[in-house]
């Protein structure tokens, strides 16, 4: 039997209605042209399907079981039809998100609660496992936004600037580094540095300061939350560097000094990587505005 969804819309027409003319005016076709349909039906299944003489025209018990079909089928299919639609409109689609920034959270959840209220159709999934091969499995459609400070030319991927930003030095308020008006790589050699649990490859102490510098800390630990990394630094178990969306909140607080890092600064970017072909979706395009607004709100206190 060769079953098509036209002949499930048929069945379902004719059962609401209740006649041959009235379903074929719903379903906008010639009432000559139903009754072949229903008669090429009946003889694929060897049985009827109508009670014929009957009025309103009325399902036979084989009739029955193919409404029963189609009223678990049609609004499947109706369903993947209008998400097929949002996706070519562009109103639904799948932001899947890892990180090359540990400590982006901070800003990342606020972005995505006011997203959220603005495409409410839109999948979206902070895929945290994938941060160490972040863009081969944005290459590898594993995922569809990669939020990293550092660009690199790789075929088919655009790198949208976000905001800039500026790594901190922390340590408890007393710390023999607090008369100093900014730190240098040198100033760590003695001290036990806390990060981020990432690779140093991701650390902007080490990046843009220590690794050039060739100079080691003392010690170094790793440590998962923000809020222990600050807790630890303010009993003076070591210092850190964090970003300074980070630490806006420490920075009136008597517990801690904060210092740039070298005399002119420190100053870096952040990225939100794409697929070239995504880059241009009308939801994509809103959540990276909304990325380049909410860290600097931070960043402002």
């Amino acid at each position: 039997m060769h079953l098509e969804l036209r002949h499930l819309r048929t069945i379902r027409a004719i059962h609401e209605t209740g006649g041959l003319a009235r379903a074929a005016e719903t379903l906008n076709i010639t009432q000559s042209a139903l009754s072949h349909q229903v008669k090429g039906l009946e003889e694929q299944v060897g049985v009827e399907l109508f009670v014929r003489r009957t009025k309103p025209l009325k399902l036979s018990a084989a009739g029955m079981r193919l409404l029963r079909l189609a009223d678990k089928v049609l609004p499947e299919v109706a369903a993947m039809e209008e998400e097929f639609a949002g996706l070519h409109s562009g109103r639904a689609g799948r932001l899947h998100i890892t990180m090359e920034c540990h400590a982006c959270y901070e800003w990342l959840l606020p972005v995505l609660e006011e997203f959220r209220k603005a495409w409410p159709e839109v999948d979206v999934d902070i895929r945290t496992g994938l941060a160490f091969d972040a863009m081969p499995a944005l290459a590898r459609e594993e995922v569809d936004l990669v939020i990293s400070s550092d660009p690199e030319k790789l075929p088919g991927i655009s790198f949208a600037p976000l905001f800039d930003y500026a790594p901190v030095f922390v340590a408890a308020a007393g710390h023999r580094l607090a008369g100093k008006a900014f730190v240098e790589a040198e100033d760590f050699r003695d001290e036990n540095l806390i990060t981020y649990p990432v690779d140093r490859s991701r650390l902007d102490v080490f990046t843009t300061l220590l690794t050039p510098a060739r100079v080691e800390p003392a010690s170094h630990r790793r440590v998962e939350l923000t809020a222990v990394i600050l807790m630890l630094v303010a009993s003076g178990r070591g210092v850190t560097v964090l970003p300074d969306w980070v630490v806006r909140e420490v920075q009136s607080s008597a517990d801690y000094i904060t210092r740039p890092l070298t005399e002119k600064g420190i100053n870096k970017r952040m990225y939100a990587a794409t697929r070239d072909e995504d880059a241009a979706k009308p939801f994509m395009a809103h959540f990276i505005r909304l990325a380049r607004t909410e860290p600097v709100k931070l960043q402002r206190g």
